[in-house]
């Protein structure tokens, strides 16, 4: 086989190579590019529902500055029905 055979054969396979390289390259970055942008939609989701919760959890602090008295009121009742039934359950245990 002569050398210039060789060097015909080499470059066409290196070309090849090179060729098909470039190619998954190319559909390696559409994919990376998708999932980045499914990562973008993600997180400003994340963003606009945090953004959310913020506002409900200001607008709770709002009513229980407005409405204190009257959630003191109930945590004081709910809290003294439990410690009711914790003591006529020690009552019986004794």
């Amino acid at each position: 086989m002569s050398e210039f055979l060789k060097m015909d054969i080499f470059f066409a396979v290196t070309t090849a190579v090179v060729f098909f390289a470039g190619l998954m390259l190319l559909v390696a970055l559409y994919y990376g590019i998708q999932i980045l942008r499914s990562i973008n939609r993600i997180t400003k989701n994340v963003a606009d529902e945090s953004d959310n919760v913020r506002k409900d959890v200001q607008q709770l602090r709002e009513k229980a500055r407005s409405e204190g008295m009257r959630i003191t009121h109930l945590m004081d009742f709910f809290l003294g029905m439990r410690e009711r039934k914790r003591s006529k359950a020690k009552k019986e245990e004794v």
